[in-house]
């Protein structure tokens, strides 16, 4: 049941341990659920305890190390070999005293790997406080450092498979806006509109099933459009009032984020129409100098240049790089395209561009979700970038 060959998950540990050497970690501690279906293929709701995947330079295979319960997931849906699946006892979840880090720590003493340099991921959402504290404590010759992003880095190159499901996580994109468009009208409940884009992005295609969003569907109606990541209530939508609507299409976890914005009568206020053809605009502009070999930070600012004839500032990062996630973010955080941001870009990275405006009288949000090709790039999806009127 591997959702990659076997060779592709062996060629991506091979780059992670390169990175490794490289940074002087002989061990790699990863709790963030991306990058332990990266390397190994484990796909399972079982986040909310704590598991790990280790990679060492002196092993071929990483080890995965979880509750007992799920460890039969782990022999289903990984390339792993049973011997390296390991599994810890029941009692020790959410136990106020003993803790599963202290069954890690006691595999990493069997292993001999108690004096190494240990990467860890310090600033990822399923890492926490005490997990890192009690592995200090039970392991007090190794050295720990920060590898917070060290596999997100490896990741933010696609192979052709992984862009071939973000391209089949496009179609179903355009499915859940389409979705969006058709089932938000005057008098309808959010909670209803929210209800058939959930759908829609469980349903997929006709070939093939969607998944779960790392983010939910967020829309912001009315008052609520001066600010984005909010979600619904049981108000129902209003005339003359914009809709702006974040989403994804998700396949096997990769996603294609797919943002729009509706407006709920014939007539929209002069600033927002305004506004609409200034930041398609720009998107439109910073598309276009999307290349390998342009530097992250010099997307933005090409997008500023196009926007500096009108009165629009946006304060915020104008996209980043997406892939493989879980809740509760689909941003893959590494590339980011603000000023400072260094990175090259290269064939096979994914982009997210989401330009979104919130000020006090007036929001809009439009998006593209790109892959990098050799001469520029391609779209993951194709729905109009216009303001949608209804």
């Amino acid at each position: 049941m591997l959702t990659f060959p076997r060779e592709e998950y062996l060629a991506r540990i091979a780059k992670t341990k390169e990175r490794m050497q490289k940074e002087g970690i002989d061990c790699l501690l990863i709790s963030q659920q991306a990058n332990m279906n990266y390397l190994t293929g484990y796909d399972g709701w079982s986040f909310y305890v704590h598991q790990c995947v280790i990679v060492s330079l002196q092993q071929e295979q990483p080890i995965w190390i979880g509750r007992s319960m799920d460890a039969n997931g782990a022999r289903i849906l990984s390339f792993l070999d049973d011997e390296n699946i390991y599994e810890y006892p029941d009692y020790l979840v959410q136990n106020p005293v003993e803790h599963p880090m202290h069954h890690v720590a006691k595999i990493i003493q069997e292993k001999g790997w108690d004096k190494q340099t240990f990467g860890v991921e310090m600033d990822q959402f399923y890492f926490t406080h005490r997990a890192y504290l009690e592995l200090e404590a039970k392991l007090p010759n190794a050295k720990f450092v920060d590898a917070n992003a060290l596999v997100n880095w490896v990741r933010v190159i696609k192979s052709p498979r992984e862009i071939e499901f973000m391209k089949i996580a496009g179609q179903v994109a355009e499915n859940v806006m389409q979705a969006a468009v058709d089932s938000i009208n005057v008098g309808v409940r959010e909670c209803d509109a929210a209800a058939e884009i959930a759908r829609a992005q469980y349903r997929g295609t006709a070939e093939h099933s969607g998944d779960y969003p790392a983010i939910v569907p967020l829309m912001m109606a009315g008052e609520k459009t001066k600010t984005p990541h909010l979600t619904w209530t049981e108000t129902k939508f209003k005339a003359d009032e914009a809709v702006l609507l974040e989403l994804s299409g998700v396949y096997r976890h990769y996603h294609s984020p797919i943002a729009r914005t509706i407006f709920l009568g014939q007539n929209p206020p002069p600033i927002m129409t305004e506004t609409a053809e200034i930041v398609t605009e720009g998107l439109a502009a910073a598309l276009d100098s999307i290349k390998p070999g342009v530097v992250a930070e010099d997307v933005e600012a090409r997008w500023r240049e196009a926007i500096a004839h009108s009165s629009i500032v946006k304060e915020s990062r104008l996209g980043y790089s997406i892939g493989i996630n879980y809740p509760p973010d689909w941003g893959e955080h590494t590339i980011s395209l603000r000023p400072g941001d260094k990175t090259v870009i290269q064939p096979g990275m994914a982009l997210h561009l989401i330009p979104g405006i919130w000020y006090d009288n007036v929001g809009f949000e439009i998006d593209a979700s790109i892959v990098v090709t050799e001469t520029g790039y391609e779209h993951l999806f194709d729905f109009p970038l216009d303001l949608v009127l209804k």
